[in-house]
Parts: structure tokens; sequence; C-alpha cells
């Protein structure tokens, strides 16, 4: 049993500090499966250097910048910052406590938690500790439509007040690093909230043992007759697919590519945003993943065509190595840098940024 710290340790100020400090305290193979990308993590790069390819542009001598603020509402519910942690699996992996240690942090941060399917606390267990939270349940929908939605009810009657459906993960992808290290969950640690629920059969291809159980167009118009929550449908990159899931009555959309953990060589999120964004015009909600490591890469996304980001494989670094305390301290990290971003920027509020508060070389 490694030693789990309970403080910050001196010199860590950044997102990456946190991501180096974890590689040392984890074990080979579960840093592995955590920092892991698909293939040759083509994608997983990219989302960092199309990110890093973003140039903003400082304003100077602004006036009325004493009242700024970057906080966000979604679905009626205030945010201290365009956040929310991404929903993670087995977050036990990093640290005993897992999601709950998560969605302490979040709610002492004022920021949005999402809770995985894949999840090592039970959907009730996260919702008694969660104080303010804003808490949002992230399906994964199961073989039998009796099985996802029970998963829906036990959601909804927890409290949790929006439902995201991933859709481009129906297979996992093919993750070298993981299988070299001979990544295994260990004893304690288990996808508790599907404990109850029957196993996937089995095959002999992708296309026999997993395709065939998939969710499709027609899961995704059935379940948003199933519940009133808002319904955001996560993995989309493509316009067309927007457009179709918007005319089933989707709520939000998250623009995400899995981190690049399950396609490797296909666009980053930042690339394909923009042209989302165009497609289904203004007003519907947008939150995007993928590669955010600095309150800037925040600030680019909004301007971009985003309303909030997600926020994945920092937290369970900051978990593995601080706990909650490591988690919150992340945070607001990415809340002053923020902050100060918009602050450069002649921002004094989110809805201030826009394409114009980036530097266009033409």
């Amino acid at each position: 049993m490694r030693n789990i710290m309970t403080s910050i340790p001196a010199g860590v100020c950044s997102l990456s500090d946190y991501e180096h400090r974890a590689q040392q305290v984890l074990s080979e193979s579960v840093w592995a499966y955590l920092s892991g990308a698909a293939m040759d993590g083509h994608t997983h790069r990219r989302n960092r250097q199309k990110l890093d390819d973003v140039l903003l542009q400082q304003r100077i001598l602004c006036e009325g910048m004493g009242q700024g603020s970057c906080q966000q509402t979604l679905f009626g519910r205030t945010l201290a910052l365009p956040l929310l942690i991404a929903p993670l699996a087995y977050q036990k992996l990093a640290h005993p406590m897992g999601e709950l240690a998560s969605v302490q942090a979040a709610a002492a941060q004022g920021v949005g938690f999402c809770l995985s399917t894949l999840a090592s606390s039970t959907i009730e267990q996260v919702a008694e500790v969660s104080g303010q939270a804003e808490r949002w349940f992230q399906l994964y929908c199961q073989p039998s439509r009796e099985e996802t939605l029970r998963l829906v009810r036990r959601a909804e009657a927890a409290g949790y007040s929006a439902i995201i459906v991933t859709a481009d993960a129906p297979i996992n992808g093919v993750r070298n690093a993981e299988q070299r290290a001979g990544f295994a969950l260990p004893e304690g640690v288990s996808a508790v909230n599907l404990d109850a629920l029957a196993k996937p059969q089995q095959g002999d291809s992708v296309f026999a043992c997993w395709m065939g159980q998939a969710p499709d167009w027609q899961t995704l118009e059935w379940l948003r007759g199933q519940t009133d929550l808002p319904l955001l449908l996560k993995g989309v990159m493509h316009p067309d697919d927007a457009i179709r899931a918007i005319a089933l009555g989707i709520d939000g959309l998250v623009v995400s590519n899995h981190g690049g953990r399950v396609l490797d060589s296909q666009p980053s999120t930042i690339e394909v945003l923009p042209r989302i964004r165009q497609a289904i015009g203004p007003n519907l909600p947008i939150l995007l993943d993928s590669g955010i490591r600095r309150g800037s890469d925040i600030f680019k996304a909004i301007a971009l065509g985003a309303d909030a980001v997600l926020l994945g494989r920092p937290v369970f670094y900051a978990l593995a190595v601080a706990g909650p305390l490591g988690i919150a301290h992340c945070l607001r990290i990415l809340r002053d840098e923020l902050e100060a971003t918009m602050a450069l920027c002649g921002c004094a509020s989110i809805t201030d940024i826009g394409r114009h508060t980036l530097f266009h070389n033409d």
C-alpha cells in the first residue's frame, strides 16, 4: 500500500506538476491505465498541440474590469467557473476515497461533477457527500433498455440534475501501454453500479462481442422519452451527428474524443468545435473536453464556441498526489489562470470572450 499524501507538496503550482508527481507515486500498471492513449497516441498529442496553436489577443487599458467574474450558468445552475469534473472511471485506483473525494472538491470550488457509470463508488454514496455540488450522471447504455433505465432512475432518485450519454466508446480503444503493463483492476476496485446487472455476451470479434449490443440513434430517441432531466450527448465530433442529436431533442453536446483513448488519428476537439457550433447555432450548450490543462485552455474553448469544459486526467493525478485537497487545488489553479487570462485579454465576463479575443494571422 503506497503512502497517501494529505497535503500539497511544495513546488506544485500547475496541473503538469501534479502529473509529474502522480507518475512517481502510482504503480506502473495504474499509471499506464490512467495516462495511456489509443494505439500510437496521435490524437492524444494533437489535443494539446492544437490548443497550444490557438493564440490569444491581449488588450490594454480596458475599463470596467474591477467587477469581473468567470461565473457561468448551465441549465439554470451557476458555476464558479465554466468547468465540470469529467466522468472518470474507477477513481479508487488513485485514492481510497475515489469519487467521494472528487465530488467534495467540486463542491468546495463551486464547479460541477460528473459521475461515471464505471465509478468505483455508488450513485447514492456520491450523492450523500456531495453537498451543494452540481452533479450529473454519465450513462453508458447497457445491453438491455431495462438495465439502462434502472441506472437513470437511480440517478434521478439521488438528485442528479442532468444525464450525459457517452456515445463515442461502444468498444474500448486499443491501448498498448495498458496491455504491456498488464493492467487489471485490483481487489476492491470495480464498477459497483453495475454489480447487479447482466454481463455482456461474449464473442470472438469486435462486431460479434460488442457492436451488436451497442446503442444507436433509436436508443437515444427512446432515452429522450424516458427522463425529463437535461440530456447531453458526449463524443460528438461531426456536425451532422450534432444536428441529428438536436432533432431528437438533446439538450446539450459534449465535443470529445475521449482524451485520445478510443480512436487514434482523428482531429482534436478544439479543431472541430467551431464547425459544430456553426452547424447548430448559438443557443444549445456545448461542452468540450480532451486536453484541458490551463485556464487559458478554457478561455480558448469559450472563444471558439464552448460554454464550458470537462477536466479529466488531471483530476486523477491530483487525487493520487494529495487526495481531495489536491483536486480542490487544481480547480483553484484553473480558476486563477482563467481569471488572469480574461483580465489580460480585456474580458470582464465569460460573455465577453469570443473569436475577437484570439489572434488571427490574416
